[in-house]
């Protein structure tokens, strides 16, 4: 009934409390109801519901054989007692009374009929639909209960358009928070958010992302359910098995034996059961029969620490069982008020008066009563939640402290709308038994949650609290050393569906559930990143990572240094070569009129000697970290410098040949080569031949600087962009031109005159170079490291060396070593001796 209804409607509604029970009289019971200034109403389930098939719309009656819940009564003598305490205390609630009216909520019926009475207005069993219902004044202020999220939810529904606050101390549910739906309501349990949130955090704190879940039916089993399966998927925990035990569930039968097969089915080793008392014992009883063992149960706070449950017969061998319990507190003196309670009575069962179980807040036909030796026994979970009840009082009477301005020391007793008790509970703060008592936005306590172990390690069952919980922010404290696992190595059990990979293996998941994965590592070059188990993320492009690899490590940057090994053996040559050139340069100089320095070409041996030191000079930037500088002058120096040299190589063999083989039969023509300086016309043609392809190499294909990174995985080479574009290879292969003529004509100079001959020499000098340079580029494709740059230099330094080698050092043996071999006489005798065997022949 919303209030836009109430305004409209402005009709009374009349209904008679004892309409399903078919009687009119009635009278107060004295257990069940207290006179006093200001009334508060308590729901509390003294009897067990008992679900069945009803056809006509009555109030089930309460006292059907069995179903005494001595749970219940705790609750109900908790509010007793609480309301004795404020009414003896000189400080709350001085000279007001609080008076009650106390209800058996054993059925859905019977809440709905306790709360309509409730609302009826005081002294009559009508309810006023007025225009205004913030003016309406039902029987009570505010009503303590009741139990479970079914009644709860009823109860909220019926009183909230009045405002008429509703104090539960179990229900849980977090639909009931929704203010929009139910504005009045308030709890002194922690609600199933939390609860839900916690387990979740306890699940993780061990592991277990591969489990079963079963709830019970009804609000508070199915919304808890729902709110852990959607929370847990979101954190990576796997529901293999999900199932709702049903209101008409039996121990053993076809339902249950279906559930316990898929249970088992399901090869998980963590069930959490997020149940009511009343299924969580059928469950339980089918567990034992189907002979479900080693596994881990995570209890929900409704059931953790309930003897209702540990007591089933061979419950021990079930295995682990982890809960989430109500934070343990005690009512100071709740017990001897009870015994006092029941010495007081001395009485038994007993038929009641004609119409007196009409008249009772109790639905019931016979009184129950017992001694000291026979009452429930006040466990701690009773006790926790008698605390809650307790708590739920004392929170109405603060709020009521306030309203009335009892401060002052004297309380107003105004008239009381249950709104305005409304707006001060959800105000109020206060300490009760060194227990801080306030709610938030949503009507919720602030207190947390005990996380408890079951024992049997002793003669009796009792458990253990291994941890508690404080929000907000939600927190979870364990200490794991106070769990008793099963198994005889007390081990945490394990519940995957797959063992973790090992480190740099990801995650292929196989099937429908993520937890359900194979390994496979990844790949060189890609890490696994411990925030995504399920792909391998790749390395950045200064990184590099081994297979299978967790991490990306840096790469190494290598060049040829000046301080290797083989860059000092390599320096070392270069040098050497330079100075035996200059030496030959000074040497030739000193013996520049000799026959053996003419013969080798006279001053254009100073070219080629320069063009010698030219090209090995070049060499010198191989070596060290590139530069733009190094890049352009290092191939492209020599490439110059070497085809000078092969062009005056050539030309000189090719002019020998020519005088000896060719100026006589074509006199015409040698005369012209010589009179229009035809060597060294030649020489300055091929250089600049070779150096304008070596200016369009470096202007089009500039060599640069540049980061190898696709050669080798872990290592970053330094080296110059010149390896393979079109200017490089047609400069070497200008020059490879130019070897292969210098070699054609050196090899027809065989048979010259000995002092002219040097054909043995050069083309010795000349293969070597071929050798050389094949070895080179065979290296190249199929190897591109730190020390290519080294094969290069010793590829080009052995052309340079062979080629002095072979066209100076003869010489320079005969200037040295054989004087008498530079004489005009001994070049005219072996002359002369050239042209008696060409007679001959």
């Amino acid at each position: 009934m919303s209030l836009l209804a109430a305004h409209l409607v402005s009709l009374q509604l009349s209904l008679s409390c004892c309409w399903a029970l078919s009687c009119h009289n009635t009278e107060s019971s004295p257990d069940f109801s207290l006179p006093g200034d200001y009334l508060l109403a308590g729901l509390f389930p003294l009897h067990s519901d008992c679900p069945g098939v009803r056809r006509r719309p009555m109030v089930t009656l309460c006292d059907r054989p069995n179903s005494f819940n001595g749970h219940g009564y705790h609750l109900f003598q908790a509010m007793r007692f609480g309301i004795e305490e404020i009414n003896n205390s000189t400080t709350l609630l001085p000279n007001v009374t609080l008076g009650y009216q106390l209800y058996d909520v054993c059925s859905e019926s019977a809440n709905v009929y306790a709360t309509l009475n409730v609302l009826s207005t005081l002294g009559t069993h009508h309810i006023e639909i007025q225009a205004d219902p913030s003016h309406y004044s039902p029987a009570a202020l505010a009503v303590i209960g009741p139990d479970t999220t079914n009644h709860a939810a009823t109860a909220a529904a019926l009183l909230s358009p009045f405002l008429v606050p509703v104090i539960s101390y179990e229900a849980s549910s977090v639909m009931l928070g929704v203010k929009r739906y139910y504005p009045s309501f308030l709890r002194t349990i922690p609600s199933d958010k939390y609860q839900v949130e916690i387990m979740v955090l306890l699940l993780q704190r061990f592991g277990w992302v591969w489990i079963s879940l079963v709830g019970s039916d009804g609000d508070y089993g199915q919304l808890g359910v729902q709110a852990l399966e959607e929370q847990a998927t979101q954190q990576g925990i796997c529901i293999a098995f999900k199932d709702i035990i049903p209101f008409s569930a039996q121990p053993g039968n076809e339902r249950m034996q279906s559930m316990m097969y898929h249970l088992d089915r399901a090869r998980t080793t963590v069930v959490v059961v997020f149940s009511s008392r009343q299924l969580a014992r059928v469950f339980f009883e089918s567990v034992v029969l189907a002979k479900l063992t080693a596994k881990v149960w995570i209890a929900s706070e409704d059931w953790a620490i309930s003897r209702h449950i540990s007591s089933l017969p061979r419950i021990w061998g079930i295995g682990t069982v982890l809960g989430v319990a109500i934070q343990q507190k005690l009512v100071p003196g709740l017990k001897e008020f009870e015994e006092a309670y029941v010495r007081a009575k001395k009485a038994a069962h007993r038929p009641c008066s004609r119409d007196s179980w009409c008249s009772s807040n109790q639905l019931c036909r016979e009184c129950q009563a017992f001694t000291v030796q026979q009452m429930p026994t006040l466990g701690a979970f009773s006790m926790s939640s008698a605390y809650n009840a307790y708590r739920a009082v004392y929170a109405a009477a603060h709020g009521l402290h306030q309203l009335l301005g009892c401060a002052s020391g004297a309380c107003s007793r105004d008239r009381v709308y249950p709104w305005q008790l409304l707006e001060q509970i959800r105000k109020v703060n206060f300490l009760l038994h060194e227990d801080t008592v306030i709610f938030n936005d949503n009507g919720d306590p602030l207190s947390g949650y005990d996380i408890i172990a079951w024992d049997w390690s002793g003669p009796k069952w009792t458990f253990r609290v291994i941890g508690s919980s404080t929000w907000p922010p939600v927190q979870l404290d364990i200490n794991k050393t106070k769990i008793r696992w099963h198994g005889e190595d007390n081990q945490v059990p394990e519940s995957v569906c797959s063992s973790n990979c090992l480190e740099g293996h990801q995650r292929v998941v196989v099937g429908f559930y993520h937890c359900c994965f194979e390994c496979v590592p990844c790949e060189a070059g890609t890490f696994l990143n411990k925030s995504d188990l399920h792909s391998c993320q790749p390395c950045g492009k200064e990184e590099w990572a081994p297979e299978g690899s967790e991490s990306c490590f840096l790469r190494t940057v290598v060049f040829l240094t000046w301080h290797e090994p083989i860059s000092w053996v390599l320096l070392a040559a270069n040098t050497l070569l330079l100075l035996l050139v200059a030496g030959t340069a000074g040497l030739f100089a000193w013996h520049l009129d000799t026959p053996v320095v003419r013969s080798a070409g006279g001053r254009l041996c100073f070219f080629m000697l320069g063009s010698l030191a030219g090209g090995s000079c070049g060499l010198y930037g191989f070596f060290g970290e590139p530069t733009l500088a190094t890049c352009l002058l290092r191939q492209g120096l020599f490439a110059l410098g070497f085809a000078i040299f092969l062009s005056c190589l050539t030309i000189r063999s090719f002019q020998l040949v020519f005088i000896f083989k060719f100026s006589a039969k074509v006199p015409t023509f040698y005369q012209a080569w010589v009179q229009n300086h035809g060597p060294r016309l030649f020489v300055v043609i091929s250089s600049m031949a070779q150096l304008l392809i070596c200016v369009t190499w470096l202007a089009v294909w500039t060599p640069l600087p540049t980061r190898e990174y696709q050669r080798f995985p872990q290592l970053v080479v330094l080296d110059c962009t010149e390896a393979n574009s079109p200017g490089f290879m047609v400069a070497f292969a200008y020059n490879g031109l130019l070897s292969v003529s210098a070699f054609a004509c050196s090899y027809l100079g065989k048979d010259l005159p000995e002092n002219y001959n040097e054909a043995k020499c050069v083309t010795f000098s000349l293969l070597l170079n071929f050798v050389s340079w094949i070895g080179f580029f065979t290296t190249a494709s199929v190897y591109q490291g730190k020390y290519l740059p080294a094969v290069n230099v010793l590829a080009a330094l052995s052309s340079l060396s062979s080629g002095f080698s072979g066209y100076f050092l003869p010489k320079c043996y005969v200037i040295l070593c054989r004087p008498d071999l530079n004489s005009t006489e001994h070049f005219q005798a072996s002359i002369q001796d050239y042209t008696r065997r060409c007679g001959s022949t």
